[in-house]
């Protein structure tokens, strides 16, 4: 039930993408690393290792009302880039196939510090 809670509250960062990936004001340092070759992703965004599928119908109320508090603040642009990355996710996709849904579905998404990507997912329609 915590890792629900950690998604609702979460959820903002997921889509706020880059902007919350900065790095901590530190004083500069003589030594710079040169920069990488290939793009890569944020440090702060961790490998996803699971998926869990959660059906916001399934949350207690509290937490349902926190999902769709969240869940409203957001622009519809900002679903559609969180979609469009759950479907280029092939474990997150499958795993919301395996639930009933599918990236249309996806509500709110956020991954914890150890790769476990949650997602909460409500029937469109």
């Amino acid at each position: 039930m915590r890792m629900i809670m950690l998604a609702a509250a979460g959820a903002a960062f997921i889509l706020a993408g880059p902007v919350n990936a900065q790095a901590p004001s530190q004083a500069p340092s003589t030594e710079r690393a040169p920069p990488a070759a290939a793009p890569q992703a944020p440090a702060s965004t961790p490998a996803i290792k699971t998926v869990s599928v959660v059906a916001l119908d399934e949350l207690p109320e509290e937490t349902k009302s926190q999902v769709n508090k969240l869940a409203a603040s957001r622009s519809a642009d900002q679903l559609e880039r969180l979609r469009q990355a759950i479907e280029g996710v092939p474990a997150a996709k499958s795993a919301l196939e395996g639930k009933g849904f599918s990236s249309r579905d996806v509500v709110i998404a956020q991954i914890d510090e150890a790769g476990e990507l949650t997602i909460v997912a409500k029937k469109a329609g």
